[in-house]
């Protein structure tokens, strides 16, 4: 085998050519991936600073809806305070007017019974005699008998009423 000046440039032109060319491409490609992987990286932290700053947003909603049912709130119960002290109020003087009229009705129970020897339901009586109610329903000074109390609605028929604008 013999080696000649053409064999000796054309392995030279063949190791430069494809050996070199491959070890720039090698590093090209090298230098290409790194740019591109830190490419990636700076996107990917711009992905998660975009999805931090949403979660910030949704954060600052939530509080400032918070803010509002709690203003809300205040608001209620101070209403609620209110109707309830006007409730409070009227409770009170409802209890005063219930306390006032069970006075008057003691009050006009003890008249009653003072002057209950004066008292007497029929109109027609003259010698004011204590009155009793009769099975029939009506006031008589006397008890009477259902039959009598029959002929005493018979009689009450006749009767012509009276007119109050005649008096």
């Amino acid at each position: 085998m013999e080696i000649t000046i053409d064999t000796l440039i054309s392995l030279a032109g063949l190791f430069i050519g494809g050996g070199g060319g491959a070890f720039f491409m090698w590093r090209w490609q090298r230098r290409k991936a790194k740019a591109e992987a830190q490419t990636e990286e700076v996107n990917m932290a711009q992905r998660v600073q975009d999805t931090y700053q949403e979660m910030l947003e949704d954060k600052q909603k939530e509080v400032q809806d918070n803010q509002r049912l709690i203003d809300d709130l205040r608001a209620d119960r101070e209403h609620y305070r209110k109707e309830n002290n006007e409730l409070r109020q009227r409770q009170d003087k409802t209890d005063e007017v219930v306390r006032d009229l069970q006075m008057q009705v003691a009050r006009n129970g003890r008249m009653v019974e003072m002057m209950r020897p004066f008292l007497c339901f029929d109109i027609k009586c003259k010698k004011r005699q204590r009155a009793h109610p009769s099975e029939c329903g009506g006031v008589d000074t006397a008890a009477k008998t259902p039959l009598e109390c029959k002929e005493d609605e018979k009689e009450a028929k006749d009767i012509e009423p009276i007119d109050i604008k005649d008096m």
